[in-house]
């Protein structure tokens, strides 16, 4: 990645390589620099912003997203708890966007809302097309959400 506000792949390296996984799985290395598996950008002032990680991200319409910057977006909303965000399988745009959307008690927010929020804070590539409204984010112990249960839940939402 060359250039001030270009999101690329982050390579690192050092004097102590890391050897591999111990079930024997490798990250890339070009040019003796290994993958983090994280994607970013250089701001003008040369320092890194990590954007995410880079099997987070999606690619709607030809533009990628990355799902936890619109989940920061979102739980800054004054009605809204906690969100997730994840990629849907769209025959047009190769993957849209599905909002989860936890609201804090006694609050009230429309689907349009959800959508108006993000499209006057964020490109608009980055609103998602579905929002589902949902009591809580399912988790595992640690407390990590359990994308893989919200993507049940899109079984049977139209495209």
């Amino acid at each position: 990645m060359t250039g001030a506000n270009r999101t690329g792949r982050i390579f690192v390296g050092n004097g102590f390589q890391f050897d591999g996984y111990t079930g024997g799985g490798h990250k890339e290395v070009i040019g003796g620099l290994m993958s983090t598996g994280d994607v970013g950008h250089f701001d003008d002032a040369g320092r890194l912003f990590i954007d995410g990680r880079d099997d987070d991200m999606i690619i709607s319409g030809g533009e990628n997203v990355f799902p936890g910057e619109i989940e920061e977006l979102l739980i800054t909303h004054d009605a809204i708890e906690e969100a997730s965000v994840l990629g849907v399988a769209d025959a047009d745009w190769g993957w849209r966007l599905a909002a989860f959307v936890a609201l804090r008690p006694d609050r009230a927010l429309s689907e349009d809302g959800v959508r108006d929020f993000v499209k006057a804070n964020l490109a608009r590539y980055k609103v998602p097309r579905d929002v589902i409204f949902i009591d809580q984010l399912p988790r595992n112990p640690t407390g990590k959400v359990l994308k893989r249960e919200l993507r049940e839940r899109l079984v049977g939402v139209d495209p």
